[in-house]
């Protein structure tokens, strides 16, 4: 391994042989140089295990990360936290509790790692041993028992779903099984003929397509309290001892599980015993910072009692002084004889020396070019570590512009130890220098003092299906033809001895309809808020509503074809194509671009690179990723030497743009400059200056910018973050601004009126549906404000070291907010911030903040837009009814970004009577917890607020006459009317043969799949098209079936016909007796002679009749009709495809 040499010459020092020693039992080691130590020491070991115990996560995942990439191959385990107390409703994330049962078990049959990395809260909790025997292996090509694995995922915590779509589900579709592991980042997907594992492979959670695939994988319990019968009987006991558990207890000794249940082990463990208790007895556990880990045990004991007694009064427990907690004391872990405990502190009270000497990079106080020349003039060999081969190359190139001379090494073979400058990838590991052994490891981003970066790294997803149709039983749906109606669901109707599928509307007086399933597209969901009125079955009221909103359409689309032909008459600039600088900063973003990225930047880029002066909307949830497409877009500008301006809500939000912005593009003359209240007037005269002179290339400023005094030299592009933020006022003056220039428009949930415009074409869209694979989704409480779910939420929150939220959106009694949140948590250190402190103290207050000298911020809705702050993912929002829709999104959007589970808290105000659109708005968002689901808020905005008309306010009776998807399909099609735009909808073609199609309820069980289903097969337009849903099916459901297999072989007709301009297919049964003939009449259908002469020849007493141009074949076999006319149809036309 690259550092091999490093750890050898470490390995030395006498301060191993100290550590081996039984009796040490404290050192001194500087905080950067205890992963090498430990590294050095795990090599003389020769094999583990060995336990290293952090105060928290975080440094426990800083540390096991320089461990492994300091040598990679160690085998090192993280021992994570859980984060719910005892009596707690909510159960452990259930990727955790896989991790941890994967090491557990690692343990329990002796394969222990070389290092068990493990937090102060994961290594006082108790544990249940021998909680399962095995995982279940699975092998591809190998047999396992259906029935036994079934029974063993229901052992296991596994819950049955009609969908896989989260960790800890499985679900069955005949011969397939799919499961999504606990310790596994994909699902899996199994096909079983007989027992015999056919194909084993991971698919995707999001588009249900199989991806990899396998040769083998370890099924672990998705719970650390699997229902044993050991478990049984031990809650069968309780039930006399602990009578106040008595319906948990019941349930649990019926084999029952519920959302909570691994909260109950300090109860329900036979033993109280910790991870320690599973290793050998001469096991080193070194406790990095050790004053620190045994008072966080003590304060976690404390708060877990304070919060399982507050948990047990709600639900109205009498525990009798049965508390159990989860975790031991410092004592009965390391001081019982389980371990040999050795503390590591970076500095004691004694003042002793360290057993072994460092310097820091900051102690050397320098310019990171004087520092390197420093180095190397002492003699010492110096390892700087980049973080990805591009940024080697540039460095590499840097340094020689200085005339220092290194080398670049690539491969993992030890790096060769020789004075000079080696540059490698690794750059996530801190600095460290080693004065005793000459030799530096230098960190560029410390060298170069900039923030670092995350030490995950995201990895690629599938983009979403994107379909906006969420057809449930029950929900209003407006028919093109026949108006609005109740959806009643999916219903087999069999007519003679033909069975096929219908969509059941239910009209007003209870008429009904009964849709085919060929016809589904002419149904969409009616989205315009309130219950609408019925239409009426077979009444004109419908045509004539249709026909009023038409005429009135026909004239907004006149000024909006008028204010398009506008922008496509205006001459924009033409932006250059990418250079080789351009490649140089994509290469250096420091994660992998999701599908949905990619695709936006593509988008940008070329309308940039347009006559046409660019209008993009990019719609992606909040941390999806749309900064870094600005970022992008504002360096293709400033390339052409155009100035940018980003336009944003708020100044923190400027500030934080503006420190990604300058970090990024540091290694460029790029002079980026913010404008914003946090400047001094003199600070913001020189900006302004500047960029009437051009020499401020890219700008980033709150509605500053929009002041009468701001003049640009020459700006060719702006950007504006979060749009719904800004007021009437200021959009005037954007527009103002957008004259001839290019303009990118981020959101997270766009206005709705933003939303009309680019449904219907007028401006361009892109949707970021992809989020990062470790966000998660959040979890929202919506209820009323109680004190003990504030003091239980924040106390919760600071256990597992992170921050908190409270918006509080009343500045008069803020204070008086924060300080009864302060006498109800008083471990808690609380600041508060609004906009109407002075700009220094709120910008010293949220940096503050941001460097965690605060545990939670009483702030307004200042927090609103873009502030990142990984750490914080407790949101509390109090008077939550007075917020918008999208403001709760985007608040509930500040948390949950560092792949951290989050909670978010919307609570109304005690006994009081809400609006109906408050309560309404509240439920969307508890609804829409999952990831992406910012379009979703604003297509329901709509529905709450009725949409207002896409240039002004008078349409939104017209909207909710037709609905609103329906409103925007008339208003495209008259703006395509008056643009001359061919009609892209294809012609339908009425095919009337009676055979038995349709998807049986056991091979899609979900509706909502089978409606998607069949308007997959609706929307296909060609052979390919079909052929790619077959596979699609095959790989989700299984072997299709028959009847399924019908339905594609009428599409496969439906395709053909179309392209020769066939309308209808009709078959008739020709009257007689034995057995039945039919004549498939074909219309209108053009032959030759020759085909008329051929197609006579081979369907003897067929008919052609040429002024009609209708075609009657006589077909003997009804069963095989479609499939014979297709080959027929494909006859006449070979090329077909």
């Amino acid at each position: 391994m690259k550092f091999n040499n490093y750890i050898n010459q470490l390995s030395q020092h006498q301060i191993i042989a100290k550590m081996m020693l039984p009796t040490t039992t404290q050192l001194v080691i500087p905080q950067t140089a205890q992963s090498w130590i430990l590294n050095a020491y795990i090599k003389n070991l020769g094999k583990g295990p060995v336990v290293a115990v952090t105060r928290s996560l975080e440094q426990a995942q800083q540390l096991a990360g320089d461990l492994v990439q300091t040598d990679n191959d160690i085998d090192v385990e993280v021992l994570l936290p859980w984060e719910s107390f005892p009596l707690e409703k909510i159960s452990p994330q259930i990727q955790v509790m896989g991790q941890r049962n994967r090491l557990i078990w690692r343990l329990e049959t002796r394969d222990y790692p070389d290092v068990i990395v493990a937090t102060a809260r994961s290594i006082s909790q108790i544990v249940a041993r021998q909680n399962f025997q095995d995982p279940i292996k699975i092998q591809h090509g190998h047999e396992t028992s259906y029935e036994k694995l079934l029974e063993k995922l229901a052992v296991f915590g596994y819950k049955r779903t009609s969908q896989v779509e989260r960790c800890g589900e499985y679900s069955i579709r005949g011969s397939i099984v799919d499961v999504y592991p606990s310790t596994l980042e994909e699902p899996i997907r199994m096909e079983l003929w007989g027992d015999e594992v056919e194909r084993l492979s991971t698919f995707s959670a999001r588009d249900q397509l199989s991806k990899k695939q396998l040769k083998t994988i370890s099924i672990f319990p998705a719970t650390e309290l699997c229902i044993t019968e050991d478990v049984k009987s031990r809650a069968n006991n309780l039930m006399d001892d602990m009578p106040w558990g008595t319906k948990y207890w019941e349930l649990i000794s019926e084999g029952g599980s519920f959302d909570g249940l691994e909260n109950l082990l300090p109860w329900l463990a036979s033993k109280r015993e910790t991870i320690l208790n599973l290793l050998p007895s001469t096991t080193p556990a070194f406790l990095f910072n050790s004053n620190e880990i045994e008072q966080r045990i003590t304060n976690l004991l404390s708060e877990e009692q304070n919060i399982s007694s507050m948990l047990s009064d709600t639900q109205g427990f009498n525990l009798d002084g049965n508390l159990q907690t989860l975790h031991l004391e410092f004592n009965a872990i390391f001081k019982s004889g389980k371990c040999r405990t050795v503390k590591i502190d970076p500095s004691v009270a004694e003042l002793k020396e360290p057993d072994i000497s460092t310097v820091s990079l900051p102690e050397l106080n320098r310019d990171p070019i004087d520092t390197l020349k420093k180095l190397i003039s002492e003699n010492y060999e110096v390892v700087i570590l980049s973080e990805n081969e591009k940024a080697v190359e540039t460095l590499f190139n840097k340094l020689s512009q200085h005339n220092l001379n290194s080398s670049i090494h690539k491969s993992d073979s030890p790096i060769i130890r020789t004075s000079g400058i080696a540059i490698t990838t690794g750059g996530n590991i801190s600095s460290v220098v080693f004065p005793e052994y000459k030799f530096a490891i230098v960190n560029e981003r410390e060298l170069s003092r900039k923030r670092q970066s995350s030490n995950k790294i995201k990895r690629k997803t599938q983009p979403g299906n994107g379909a906006f149709m969420d057809l449930k039983a029950g929900t209003f749906v407006v028919h093109e033809h026949h108006g609005i109606a109740v959806f009643r669901g999916i219903v087999k109707r069999s007519l003679g001895h033909v069975e096929r599928d219908y969509l059941l509307l239910e009209y007003r007086k209870g008429d009904k309809l009964y849709v085919p399933t060929d016809q589904v597209h002419q149904i969409s969901q009616y989205n315009s808020g309130g219950a609408p009125s019925l239409s009426r079955m077979g009444g004109s009221d419908w045509a004539r509503t249709r026909t009023a909103v038409r005429y009135e359409i026909e004239k907004i689309a006149e000024e909006l074809v008028a204010l398009y032909q506008q922008r496509e008459s205006k001459e924009g600039y033409r932006f250059s194509p990418d250079t080789p600088w351009q490649t140089e900063l994509e290469e250096s973003f420091a994660f992998i671009e999701t599908t949905d990225q990619i695709t936006a930047m593509n988008d940008v880029k070329n309308d940039m690179e347009q006559k046409m002066p660019m209008d993009r909307l990019v719609c992606g949830d909040v941390g999806f990723g749309k900064t870094e497409i600005a970022l992008r877009a504002a360096f293709k500008a400033v390339q052409d030497s155009k100035q940018v301006a980003l336009l944003v809500p708020t100044t923190l939000l400027a500030q934080q743009h503006y420190q990604t912005f300058t970090e990024r593009l540091d290694p460029f003359p790029i002079e980026v400059a913010t404008l914003s209240r946090f400047l001094s007037d003199k600070e913001a005269k020189q900006v302004i200056a500047k960029l009437r002179n051009g020499k401020v290339d890219l700008v980033i400023g709150t509605h500053r910018l929009l002041s009468e005094d701001i003049e640009f030299k020459d700006l060719g592009l702006l950007i504006i973050d979060e749009e719904q933020r800004f007021g009437v006022s200021h959009k005037e003056k954007i527009k103002s601004l957008k004259s001839n220039v290019d303009v990118l428009t981020l959101t997270a949930t766009p206005i709705p009126r933003t939303l009309e415009m680019s449904l219907t074409g007028i401006r361009d869209l892109t949707l970021l549906n992809t989020p990062p694979t470790d966000r998660k989704p959040i979890m929202t409480y919506v209820g009323e404000y109680e004190n003990s779910i504030i003091s239980a939420a924040i106390r919760r929150e600071i256990l597992r070291d992170g921050q908190v939220f409270f918006v509080h959106n009343k500045i008069s009694d803020i204070e008086i907010v924060a300080e009864k949140i302060r006498e109800q948590v008083p471990s808690a250190r609380i600041a508060t911030a609004h906009g109407q402190m002075d700009e220094g103290t709120l910008e010293r207050t949220v940096i503050n903040f941001w460097e965690k000298k605060y545990d939670v911020l009483v702030c307004t809705t200042i927090i609103e837009s873009g502030i990142d702050m990984p750490s914080v993912n407790t949101l509390i929002v109090d008077n939550a009814d007075r917020m918008g829709l999208g403001q709760l999104h985007q608040l509930r959007g500040r948390v949950g970004r560092s792949g951290t589970k989050a909670y978010a808290y919307l609570l109304t105000p005690k006994g009081k009577k809400i609006s109906e659109d408050a309560t309404e708005r509240l439920k969307t968002v508890g609804e829409t917890s999952e990831l992406g689901s910012g379009f979703k808020i604003a297509m329901r905005d709509l529905e709450i607020r009725g949409a207002g008309n896409l240039l002004g306010t008078g349409q939104s009776g017209h909207i909710a006459a037709v609905g609103y998807d329906l409103y925007c399909k008339l208003v495209k099609e008259a703006v395509e009317e008056l643009k001359e735009i061919p009609e892209a909808d294809l012609e339908d073609v009425e095919i009337d043969i009676p055979m038995t199609a349709f998807i049986p309820k056991d091979y899609i069980t979900r509706d909502d799949a089978k409606l998607e289903a069949y308007r997959a097969i609706a929307d296909a337009k060609l052979n390919k098209d079909l052929e790619n849903i077959q596979r699609i099916w095959l790989d989700r459901y299984g072997p299709i079936p028959d009847e399924a297999i019908n339905l594609f072989k009428i599409a496969y007709l439906r395709v053909t016909a179309r392209t020769l301009g066939i309308k209808k297919i009709i078959a008739k049964k020709i009257p007689g007796f034995g057995k039945a003939e039919w004549n498939i009449h074909l219309s209108p259908l053009s032959l030759r002679p020759s085909q008329r002469v051929r197609t006579l020849r081979l369907y003897e007493g067929s008919l052609y009749k040429e002024g009609n141009e209708e075609l009657i074949l006589k077909i003997p076999e009804i069963n095989q009709a479609s499939q014979e006319i297709t080959d027929y149809l494909t006859g006449l036309k070979p090329n077909l495809k």
